[in-house]
């Protein structure tokens, strides 16, 4: 199946089947693909090979740039269905999610081709008669991308999408763990580079490798921006690499995110809330529901009802209309059991959390997700565990509920609900939540395209879609023209 699949997008069985790296589908373990992984040599061929395409690329007027990216639109809406569903296969997701995943792919894209004609500067006043001065946007240069198994296209496409129209070149390193999508997307794009006609060679490039192949990407001076998506502990790494040789990096890390539920909200609307944020993706998401904040006198019912849409859950293989799908494989697994062990260890009441179908699926892990009733915000639930599960707390006050949301060291997500208005504003003003997104009555995960995304604090500070996101993928230059006869100088300073 994967062989027809891979083929029809374009990917030759060469490129994953002639390798010493093994790759396996978390639907049921087994192995689906080899591929060779390149080193250090590779790395800065290729990041060459991208610069030297970028010296084109930047004088294309961003019109025509933002014309490949609207063919690679199309691209990816006649292959929308195979590509979710190798997303499915590889990550591990379910068909809907695969499916939503790649229409993300087309949405940025769609964003990003207005984009191309408004890549707006300033005119700024001048202090000085017979001058005029203004912002200008430039091309920046090659863009690194790094991403998660988690989001295995989608993350590219949002770098990727903004990168090409903004004048830059791209090379990306996708996960050891989810090549084969990555594979794809290139045979994708360079189905539209060649319908394109006169696009550089080299302008988007994919590195498959290890730490190695990552660090000589990080430590290449040629790379202007590392964009880089994953754990904390992956950021705190790439981070002052960058910074050491004062490249730039745009960093999507962990998150931790909360909902508080207060008294006065709809819980048949936060239930259904509840559900997709705390369990979608298996828990696999950096906006996933990890903490609910309940005040006291709703917990047990917010607790029985919580309860008893978990037992409705389906789990199973994604592609078979279930809800749930596996973990990616046993390290995930551990760690799920690891902090359910500490939860119980710090006062916590565990339910679910188990291992299911594991006589069906002997090498594949699937699990119940997990409601943990924790006494306080404990060390286990201020750290993130990528898996389903929801921690439960009580809160008496509503000022105790904002300390609560942001005591922990993330960022990211988080929302409220509830029906008075007063809570709701104070959730979303300064002295409210410190996340870098802040929601109402609607669940932490399932941004959209024309939003800022990313977080705070340890989720490292950067944004990607929406708003002025693409400048980030520019310089900046300020210009001032002297159209006058005279020289005379800023601060009104006199040198005769």
């Amino acid at each position: 199946m994967i062989d027809g699949l891979l083929q029809r997008l374009g990917v030759p069985a060469t490129a994953y089947r002639d390798g010493t790296h093994a790759v396996f589908t978390p639907i049921d373990g087994s192995q689906i693909g080899s591929i060779a992984l390149q080193g250090k040599d590779e790395v800065q061929a290729r990041i060459g090979a991208a610069h030297k395409a970028f010296l084109t690329w930047r004088n294309v007027p961003a019109p025509r740039r933002g014309e490949l990216v609207r063919q690679f639109a199309e691209v990816l809406r006649e292959n929308k269905a195979q590509l979710g569903e190798l997303v499915s296969v590889e990550a591990g997701k379910i068909t809907q999610e695969g499916l939503g995943e790649v229409q993300e792919m087309i949405d940025i894209c769609d964003f990003a081709v207005g984009l191309s004609r408004q890549l707006y500067g300033l005119t700024i006043a001048s202090e000085r008669p017979g001058h005029h001065m203004r912002e200008s946007w430039h091309p920046l240069g090659v863009v690194g991308v790094i991403s998660a198994f988690n989001f295995p296209v989608a993350v590219w496409a949002w770098n990727t999408a903004l990168a090409l129209v903004c004048g830059n070149a791209v090379v990306w390193k996708p996960s050891e763990k989810t090549p084969l999508t990555a594979l794809a997307c290139q045979a994708l794009l360079e189905q539209t580079l060649a319908r394109f006609g006169d696009a550089p060679e080299g302008l988007a490039q994919l590195l498959l490798g290890d730490r190695e192949a990552g660090e000589a990407m990080v430590d290449d001076a040629r790379v202007a921006l590392v964009s880089a998506t994953g754990s904390t502990r992956m950021g705190r790494e790439v981070g002052p690499r960058v910074a050491a040789r004062f490249g730039r990096s745009l960093l999507e890390l962990g998150g931790n995110n909360a909902m508080i539920l207060a008294p006065s909200a709809d819980l048949d609307l936060a239930v259904r809330g509840i559900l997709f944020a705390a369990v979608g993706t298996a828990g696999q998401r950096c906006t996933t529901l990890r903490r609910l904040i309940v005040h006291r006198s709703i917990k047990d019912e917010v607790v029985a009802r919580v309860k008893a849409a978990y037992a409705k859950v389906r789990i199973g293989d994604p592609r078979e209309n279930n809800l749930v799908g596996p973990l990616i494989d046993r390290q995930s697994f551990d760690a799920m059991q690891d902090a359910l062990a500490r939860a119980r260890d710090e006062g916590g009441v565990v339910h679910g959390g188990e291992r299911q179908l594991q006589a069906q699926y002997p090498n594949a892990y699937y699990v119940a997700p997990a409601l943990v009733e924790m006494p306080a915000q404990s060390a286990v639930v201020r750290h993130e565990t990528f898996a389903p599960i929801l921690y439960v707390m009580a809160y008496d006050d509503f000022e105790q509920a904002l300390e609560m949301n942001n005591e922990v060291p993330q960022g990211l997500s988080s929302c409220i609900f509830t029906t008075d208005i007063r809570e709701a504003e104070r959730f979303q003003s300064a002295s409210g939540s410190d996340c870098g997104i802040a929601n109402v009555n609607i669940g932490t995960s399932g941004a959209e395209i024309g939003g800022a995304f990313g977080g705070e604090k340890e989720t490292g500070g950067g944004r990607e879609s929406g708003s002025d996101a693409w400048r980030a993928y520019m310089r900046r230059q300020t210009n001032t023209v002297n159209y006058s006869r005279e020289l005379p100088l800023a601060q009104g300073i006199v040198f005769d």
